[in-house]
């Protein structure tokens, strides 16, 4: 599982980086961290490289990436914390790779954007919960 996890890593890095017009270039510190600070840096760096610039995700042969864009999900903010962290079906777990500040800066990046207004920010108590940090 663990090999499965970090293939499906290196795979959305790569599709970010594949997409360098597109996306910032994600950059990882010695320790395995991405070094991106704010919520639409991540973004840019590791998230659109799946769920496309304007979050509206994409469905084709070689796989589905969900929509962020209008997405309801994102209104309750465990929601998107608990993906962010853990992963979900095919998105790796970020936990490894982002601090709690990290998480907190993207998930609220993403329930402000792309048609998204959910505007109560997730704290970083709220992360903490779930990462257990």
């Amino acid at each position: 599982m663990k090999k499965l996890t970090t293939f499906a890593l290196m795979l959305a890095v790569s599709a970010t980086v594949n997409f360098g017009a597109l996306a910032g270039t994600p950059t990882v510190s010695e320790s395995g961290q991405f070094e991106q600070k704010t919520g639409e840096d991540l973004y840019n760096s590791i998230c659109q490289g799946c769920h496309m610039a304007d979050g509206k995700g994409v469905e084709s042969g070689a796989g589905f990436y969900p929509a962020l864009a209008n997405n309801l999900k994102l209104s309750s903010a465990g929601y998107p914390i608990y993906v962010v962290t853990n992963g979900y079906g095919g998105m790796p777990s970020f936990k490894n790779y982002l601090s709690d500040e990290q998480i907190a800066e993207v998930v609220n990046y993403v329930r402000t954007h792309f048609g998204n207004d959910y505007p109560e920010k997730v704290t970083l108590a709220e992360v903490k919960a779930v990462t257990k940090r």
